[in-house]
């Protein structure tokens, strides 16, 4: 049995708008959109990724606070991430942990997506 990775799936109160966000913040590239008026869901290409984000319902549920079960955070490998923070910051994202020191030659950092959305930035060097 081979077991390969197809996709996250994200829900959004406003799929356009989180989509959004991740082409002008990550340079994900969208790939397509199911229904119109309202969208029903934005499918983009992150960084090889295939990201889901559907519009959800007024009744579904908010994020979960972090730390949790389940599916927590995406990670987002950069190369710099001192320019990374600073560009995103930069450009009004909230940083929910700043840059951290998890071991030789391994930093990270957390910042906000919408909806509450949690993404790690790492930054990973030979030590």
């Amino acid at each position: 049995m081979t077991y390969r990775c197809d996709h996250v799936h994200l829900r959004s109160r406003d799929a356009v708008a989180a989509a959004g966000f991740y082409v002008a913040m990550f340079e994900a590239r969208e790939v397509a959109r199911v229904g119109a008026d309202p969208v029903q869901r934005v499918v983009l290409d992150l960084g090889g990724l295939t990201v889901f984000i559907e519009q959800a319902p007024p009744e579904t549920n908010p994020a979960a606070t972090t730390p949790c079960l389940g599916i927590e955070h995406i990670g987002l490998r950069v190369e710099d991430i001192e320019a990374a923070l600073g560009d995103l910051t930069g450009r009004g994202v909230v940083v929910r942990t700043p840059i951290t020191e998890r071991g030789p030659g391994l930093r990270i950092a957390f910042v906000e997506g919408p909806d509450g959305a949690l993404i790690e930035l790492l930054e990973r060097k030979a030590a």
